[in-house]
Parts: structure tokens; C-alpha cells; sequence
């Protein structure tokens, strides 16, 4: 692989494109917003999302999607969840089914409940369906841009597929690992994100670390228990993309989502909160598809019922956290 185009300019896709450049001749970003690229283009530095890294000189700076993408050997899309389909859609002409499409967005799509890489196939087709991967793990933008050793997973229903990505991505501060559970991935790195803003509550309260850690078993077991119901495998949620993930973003001060949730218990309104920076944080979104997912499989859900209720319908975070703990008693 030559030329790598990643599909989203915000601190994910900034840094990954500062990570990987050492392994590809040519790496292409491509950012929405017009004016931040101009200066990315012109300061080598994503001074909005990334602030105080300079970008290599083999990444270049695109706006046009269809130049990003076209004839590059693989496209990575770090884009929102929610913005997903329609970028897929606008890079299908440009695409060509020999390329690796991966996606490293974390989340579930609102309405149809899909996770991207269902997203992904039903907009490109079936010709693409053993072209595509999907990457996660427990890593902060900064960090990585920084070159933190990281370890994340790649997974891929062509293990082929997932071996090759390996290679052309693995390096001196970034590892990737195989996996061909792509359902447990996906489900992984989309549900710790409602986890996280329920850790942020808690430390919002000066909950301390007995809570923490109920917080943090409790939520895997029941993301554990939605994912096993789609078809993923146990052993996944116990992996990087699951228990990995879950405790950075619970525990580590630069997550979004715990941020969020670390506000909400401080009494701010959700709106405020959210349109007080640039960045997405997903749980809230993946919250409400996610309490749907689970009606739908029939799974129970406690922690995620309860930030739903938070962010949905106004609870108070010291009503959510009487209610978890008055629910009726059960075995481990």
C-alpha cells in the first residue's frame, strides 16, 4: 500500500495521519471545514482539533472528497458516526472495490440502528463486502500524536484483508492485532462511550473509586451482554476494543464522553454543553440508538437506561445512581 486517504480532519483522523505517514509514500486528509484547511494547508497544523503538531510533510491537505479518495490504495473514515452514510455515498464514484476501506468511526447510525460497517456495505455494495475493516482500541488523539505506544485491533470478516491492514499500519508506537469479530468491535467501541458519560457523573458527584470500579465491571457486562445477543463473541468484549477501550474512556481526563457526563453532574444543560466545543462526542447519539438495540434484543440494559433517562428526559445524575442501586437484588 502507497497511498493511504484518511476521511475526516478532526484529532482521530489528524493523528492517525500523523502516525502513519511513516508508512505510506503519500497520505491524503481530507477536512470539511474549508477554512481550517486552508491553514492546516498553510501552519501544518490542525490548530482546531489538534492544536501543537506539526503534520508531516507527505500528508496532504484535501477538501474535494473525490481527489482524496481517488485511486488511493486504502481509505480510513474517521468521520461521526452520523455523517457516514452520506460521505460514503459521496466517495461510491470514486471508489474502486480492490481498495481496503476502513472505518475507525465509533458509533451506531440513529434510525436504522447499523453499525458503520453495515453502513458502509449497504451504500457501496456487495462487491465491497470482503473489503472491509474495521479499526478500535483504546487510544487518545493526542497521545497517539504524540507517539504513546498504543495497541488497537483490526477487524475484518477476511482475515486476509485484516492481516494486510496490519502490516501496512503496525509500527514503532502503534501495534494493531487481528480480529475477525467485527460485530464485537463495532459494539465495543460504540457502547463504552455511554459507559464513559456515567463515569463522568460519577466523578462529577465525588464518587470515588469503589464506584468507578463497579461503574466500569457493570458496564461491560452489560455491553457484553447486548453484543453476545447480535452475534458478537464474549471473548472480544474482554479485549482491546471492549475492556480496553471502556476503562480509557472512563477513567482517562481527555474522554469526550466523560467529559460530558462529568458536566451534567456539575448542572449544566446537555445543549450547553455540546455546543461548547468542536468536538462529537458520541455516546450521546449512541445512548438513544443503543436503548433501542436493546429493546429490540431484549437485553437489559440498567446503566444505559439511566443515561438515557439523563439525557432524554432531564433525570437528575443523583436520581440515576439511587435508581441503579435500588434495582432489585440478582446474581453476578
Amino acid at each position: 500500500m502507497k497511498t493511504l486517504a484518511i476521511i475526516g480532519g478532526g484529532s482521530w483522523g489528524t493523528a492517525l495521519s500523523i502516525v502513519l505517514s511513516p508508512k505510506f509514500p503519500a497520505v491524503r486528509l481530507w477536512v470539511y471545514e474549508k477554512d481550517l484547511a486552508r491553514r492546516m494547508d498553510r501552519l501544518r497544523e490542525n490548530d482546531t482539533f489538534l492544536p501543537g503538531f506539526q503534520l508531516p510533510t507527505n500528508v496532504e491537505i484535501h477538501t474535494e472528497i473525490g481527489a482524496a479518495v481517488e485511486g488511493a490504495d486504502a481509505v480510513l473514515g474517521v468521520m461521526p458516526s452520523h455523517h457516514a452514510r452520506r460521505l460514503y455515498a459521496e466517495m461510491r464514484p470514486h471508489l474502486r472495490p480492490s481498495m481496503a476501506i476502513v472505518s475507525a468511526s465509533k458509533g451506531l447510525e440513529e434510525g436504522t440502528l447499523m453499525r458503520i460497517s453495515e453502513v458502509i456495505r449497504q451504500v457501496l455494495g456487495q462487491e465491497y463486502k470482503r473489503r472491509i475493516a474495521v479499526l478500535s482500541g483504546p487510544t487518545f488523539a493526542r497521545e497517539v500524536a504524540r507517539g504513546e505506544p498504543a495497541a488497537v485491533v483490526i477487524a475484518s470478516a477476511d482475515r486476509e484483508l485484516a492481516r494486510q491492514i496490519q502490516e501496512a499500519f503496525s509500527g514503532p508506537t502503534l501495534r494493531l492485532y487481528t480480529n475477525d469479530d467485527v460485530i464485537g468491535v463495532e459494539l465495543g467501541a460504540a457502547l463504552k462511550n455511554v459507559i464513559a458519560i456515567g463515569a463522568g457523573v460519577c466523578h462529577g458527584l465525588g464518587l470515588g473509586n469503589n464506584t468507578m470500579a463497579a461503574l466500569i465491571t457493570r458496564g461491560l457486562a452489560e455491553i457484553t451482554r447486548l453484543a453476545v445477543a447480535m452475534g458478537a463473541k464474549q471473548r472480544t468484549l474482554s479485549g482491546l476494543a471492549g475492556l480496553g477501550d471502556l476503562v480509557l474512556t472512563c477513567t482517562g481526563e481527555l474522554s469526550r464522553n466523560r467529559t460530558v457526563g462529568l458536566k451534567l453532574a456539575r448542572g449544566h444543560r446537555l445543549e450547553e454543553i455540546l455546543a461548547s466545543t468542536p468536538m462529537v462526542a458520541e455516546g450521546v447519539r449512541t445512548t438513544y440508538a443503543a436503548i433501542e438495540l436493546a429493546q429490540k434484543a431484549g437485553v437489559e440494559m440498567p446503566i444505559t437506561e439511566q443515561m438515557h433517562a439523563m439525557l432524554a428526559n432531564g433525570q437528575s445524575p443523583r436520581e440515576a445512581i439511587r435508581l441503579l442501586m435500588e434495582r432489585s437484588l440478582k446474581r453476578e
